[in-house]
């Protein structure tokens, strides 16, 4: 069984393959102040409550992570619990076969380059991958699989957590589709700038970078991930399918190319 671990900045999630399939996975709280042995004695318990038969042991492990300080601790883990488990944690120097062409390679998230690998292996190039995290991510490739650039945005929940934060008069709320978008009331109205605001950024960001990634538009595949996409991407219109588990698939692959 492979051990997938995608650590962002909120969550953490993990996911176990048989293969090409995806066994088991959870998320949860990314927190600096756990320790190796903490992370192992969470992991372990969340394996035992699982399904999977106590023959489908971990032999191999794969993380991209954008939290250093978790990344050192999963490293202790690693060299603690699972010594004799080869662990490819993606970082420069780890093939993923993704030819970045930034200015500085070396400053693209990690989990960004899995995203497109994973994209350009399920759906082919050119396409955009739109991760909802902490931050919104947009990552463009192109159509021989290169990545080229992308935009950061603001994510959901930090962007709702600021305009509580700063509004005298404005709370904290549930983020599901409002009745309208013409809203009745306070609540409403968060909810339907929060839905139908995170939705139109998208559709803006996506149809520039598809012009600017190739001359026919319409070929360019958008794919959203990520633990808040559920909340706005049935309001996208230019998002053609939505993959919550990406970053693990291309964590999988790039294992695959390492081990």
């Amino acid at each position: 069984m492979l051990l997938a671990i995608d650590v962002g900045n909120s969550d953490t999630v993990f996911g176990l393959f048989d293969g090409e399939d995806l066994r088991e996975h959870w998320r949860v709280g990314t927190s600096t102040h756990r320790s190796a042995d903490e992370w192992a004695v969470m992991l372990r318990g969340l394996i035992d409550s699982s399904s999977l038969s106590p023959d489908d042991d971990v032999d191999g492990i794969a993380m991209c992570c954008t939290v250093p300080t978790v990344q050192h601790e999963m490293r202790e883990m690693f060299r603690r619990h699972y010594g004799d488990i080869t662990a490819v944690i993606v970082e420069p120097g780890v093939k993923t076969g993704v030819p970045i062409r930034m200015d500085n390679p070396r400053e693209v998230g990690s989990d960004r380059i899995v995203n497109a690998l994973a994209a350009v292996k399920l759906y082919g190039g050119p396409c955009v991958v739109v991760d909802f995290g902490t931050a919104t991510t947009f990552d463009a490739v192109s159509a021989k699989g290169e990545y080229v650039g992308g935009a950061i945005a603001p994510g959901i929940d930090i962007s709702v957590e600021a305009l509580s934060r700063r509004g005298a008069q404005l709370h904290m709320v549930e983020i599901v589709k409002p009745r309208s978008v013409i809203a009745k009331s306070t609540t409403e109205a968060l909810r339907s700038g929060i839905v139908y605001g995170f939705a139109g950024q998208v559709d803006g960001l996506v149809d520039r970078m598809a012009q600017e990634l190739t001359d026919d538009a319409d070929t360019v595949t958008v794919v959203a991930t990520g633990g808040l996409a559920r909340m706005v991407v049935d309001e996208c219109e230019t998002v053609d399918t939505h993959h919550p588990w990406l970053t693990l698939i291309g964590l999988r692959l790039v294992y695959d190319r390492n081990a």
